[in-house]
Formats: structure tokens, sequence, C-alpha cells
């Protein structure tokens, strides 16, 4: 089980709960506290619940008279987040709005685990208190987010009304108004065409809460990507441009994982992939090994500002890691190997 430094709530199972859902049985012994049965039922999925001892993860499990529940209550956050000096890589700032870089490994806002070293904290020291408060003031200025482990471009909020602003562009979608977020992903294998739409929805895996699902039809949430191919290499591995029509938690990982070409070093999604990388010449086989994040980025950022009404454009070089990685993948390309397929 996760440690915690939080209260430990300990209830017995009483015959007149025998049979009763493990959310529910919890939410009630916790119900002067004010902690609701869906908080109840994240705790649990996130393993801080346990059953005579053994960590149990499934809200629905049945309880037996006799048992003992044992959930422990993380502490509560600080409800400001402390300004640190990150050296963050700003791409382009005014009095309005700023543009990042953000490095892979780098989490965009605190969470249980992650309270210091965001891209939060980073904002409040370089702004102070410059920064939109619509998001709180757990999410300062956050209009969008990337994956811990996704490197690339961001937008931030200065002012409130920037935020407002840029909110709307990000709800539109593109569909009205401009936006361009295009992303490069290296994925396995090489897809039977150049280009193509993935239009499926999301919802959250009902087996594994850290991941997310294509959801049945006439559930989930929808999600488009665009994608084209860019390069391919050996035969095995893909250079995959993706463009956004929306923005979902994860949707370009599972959504190239759903056409059976999941990124590379994706540790939720592309499991059961890495057995490829034997098939590659030995320089791209030790890059690939050596990845220690999701090969994507995200390259291109585009919009109006929204005050001035400027198109603003933006171009984020690969990262060191995925620079090192396409010059490996590129080494020994032979005249039966397709390259260059923009």
């Amino acid at each position: 089980m996760t440690n915690h430094s939080g209260p430990i709530l300990t209830c017995g199972v009483t015959p007149e709960h025998h049979g009763e859902r493990l959310d529910r049985f919890l939410a009630g012994a916790l119900f002067a506290e004010n902690i609701s049965r869906t908080r109840v039922k994240s705790l649990i999925q996130e393993g801080h619940a346990s059953i005579d001892g053994a960590t149990v993860t499934d809200p629905s499990l049945l309880l037996r008279a006799g048992q003992t529940a044992l959930l422990r209550l993380p502490p509560p956050l600080d409800p400001a987040p402390k300004a640190e000096n990150l050296g963050l890589a700003i791409v382009f700032e005014d009095h309005h709005l700023l543009i990042i870089d953000k490095p892979a490994g780098l989490v965009v806002h605190p969470s249980g685990g992650h309270e210091a070293g965001t891209l939060v904290n980073g904002l409040i020291g370089h702004c102070g208190d410059e920064l939109s408060g619509i998001g709180g003031v757990r999410r300062p200025g956050i209009v969008h987010r990337l994956d811990k482990d996704t490197s690339g471009l961001l937008v931030v909020a200065k002012t409130d009304a920037a935020h407002q602003g840029l909110a709307r562009l990000f709800a539109d979608h593109g569909k009205t108004l401009p936006l361009i977020r295009e992303y490069l992903a290296f994925a396995w294998g090489v897809p039977d065409r150049p280009f193509g739409t993935i239009d499926a929805p999301l919802a959250r895996d009902g087996a594994t809460r850290q991941k997310i699902a294509i959801a049945p039809a006439g559930r989930g949430r929808r999600a488009v990507t665009h994608w084209r191919l860019q390069e391919t290499f050996h035969r095995q591995v893909s250079m995959i441009a993706c463009q956004l029509e929306t923005g979902r938690t994860h949707q370009i990982r599972v959504h190239l994982a759903h056409i059976r070409h999941p990124v590379l070093g994706d540790p939720l999604y592309a499991r059961g992939y890495k057995a490829k990388a034997a098939k590659l010449p030995a320089a791209a086989e030790a890059a690939v090994a050596a990845l220690s994040r999701q090969a994507l980025h995200a390259a291109v950022l585009g919009f109006p500002h929204p005050l001035t009404g400027k198109i603003l454009r933006f171009e984020s070089p690969l990262p060191e890691e995925l620079s090192r990685l396409h010059d490996a993948l590129r080494r020994g390309i032979g005249l039966n190997d397709v390259s260059d397929a923009s």
C-alpha cells in the first residue's frame, strides 16, 4: 500500500453490513467527515484501502461480516503551490500569455504525489501573481495540459481575459477558430496508408484507472485525431504527425494504439511491443531501449492571440532524447526502405 501521513479509518464489518459494497460502507463511515462516495471510490482505486491487511482496489467488492476495512486518507493538499525557480524554457511571453517548451518528466500542476517541482510551481516562481486565477489556486493559468512524459509546447494564461479567450479557442477545437496542435510520435509498425483520421470516443478504463480506453458506441467523450505518415524506419517504426481536433487525456497514445501503432516507450499502451525492437539494427535497438519516456512531442502550436488577434505560431524541435532516437533510426536506411513519406 502507498505510504501516507494522513489519518487512518478502520472499521469492522458488522452483520448488518454483510454483502455491502466497500465504497458504500466506507462512505457511510465517513459521512460526518463530508467525504463523498465518489471520493472514497477514487481513494480505493488508487490503492488506499485494505481488507484484513490486504490492499484492494475494487470499490464494488462485497464485504463479509467479521472483516476489517481500512482506508488511509491522504494528508490535505497545500491550497497554494509554492514558487520555485525551475528555469522554464519560455518561447514567448507578453503581458497576457506565455508559451512554454515543456521537457518530459515535468508534471503540469500539483496533485497527490507531485506537490512540488511542477510547471505551476515554476510559473509562480517566474510570474508571481501575474497568472490568471480562473483555473483556481492549484492550476493558475493552466488552459490545457501535456502528459508528464510528453514534451513540447504549451500555452499559459497570465490574465483572466487571456484565459477566457484561450479557453474558448480550445473548446472550439479548431472548428470555427484557427487552432493548430501538431504532435510528432514515433510509433511501432508502418500504417498501410499515408494519412487518416481516427474518430473514436474515449472513457476511463474500467479495469485500470490510470488508463484511458476506446468507449463503446454512444458512450465516452468524442475524440478525433488526424494523422499523416512522416517517415518510416526499417519497416518497423514510423514517425507520425498527429493533429488534434479534440484534446482528451492520452488521446494520441490511445488512438495510435487503437490502430495498432502504439507510441514507442509508452508504459501503458505499448506493452507487448518491446520484442519488435530486436528486428531493428543494433544502434536503433539501443536507442529504443534507452527511452525513458513515451516518444511523443508537441511540436507545433498555432492560434490567434486572444487579445490582439495576431496569428501566433511556434515550433519546437525534437528534444535531445528523441533527436538521438531519430538519428539512430535513420542509420542504415536502405534503398528498399521508405525514409520520407511526407
